[in-house]
């Protein structure tokens, strides 16, 4: 089995979410896209963040299918961190094959995730293009470091099942949408209005 795991607090769930899962189960031949909806985020404030329940049952009205899952599998085992979530779950599915999936933006502040060189050695990182990241993304701390394991694009149907580490940058339609501004002007998440 191949399942992408898709991290963030998700402060709304929006279109630009979905978008990143599609182009994930389809380019990458994933079973399953896996949203991991954390409690908090310990690199953004936490003034403006939803209850997680809202947050995960907004993700569930947007994402409904068997392909998707949203889980607030963090809050349930307790932790706060993206490495400590990876070894808690490869370790209770040692045969599947995980595949991290992040925004371009996220990559340029990869290096600031605790333990971010461990998390590249324990799955593949995808790396969904963004406007405005994508340069800056791959010349990034992170990006940079990681380039040496970067696979060719058109390696995308087989890339799950590399040996981390293993970085694959995805290019496909882009969605302007952020959580951030959606909250600043009260727009609709589905839409982005």
């Amino acid at each position: 089995m191949r399942i992408g795991l898709l991290g963030g607090s998700f402060n709304p769930p929006h279109e630009g979410h979905a978008l990143i899962t599609r182009l994930a189960l389809r380019r990458l031949r994933l079973d399953r896209v896996w949203w991991l909806v954390t409690p908090a985020n310990p690199l953004k404030p936490q003034a403006e963040l939803a209850a997680l329940e809202t947050r995960v049952e907004a993700a569930r009205r947007l994402v409904a299918g068997p392909r998707v899952v949203v889980s607030d599998i963090e809050a349930r085992i307790g932790s706060r961190y993206t490495y400590e979530t990876l070894t808690w779950i490869k370790r209770r599915a040692p045969r599947v094959h995980f595949v991290w999936i992040m925004g371009a933006d996220n990559l340029r502040q990869f290096h600031r995730w605790r333990h971010w060189r461990a998390i590249a050695d324990l799955v593949p990182i995808v790396v969904v293009d963004r406007p405005g990241s994508t340069l800056s993304a791959t010349s990034g701390r992170a990006g940079a470091a990681l380039a040496h394991w970067r696979a060719p694009e058109r390696d995308a149907a087989r890339f799950a099942a590399m040996r981390p580490p293993a970085l694959l940058f995805l290019h496909g339609r882009r969605s302007s949408l952020s959580s951030t501004a959606l909250r600043r002007t009260g727009g609709d998440a589905e839409d982005g209005s």
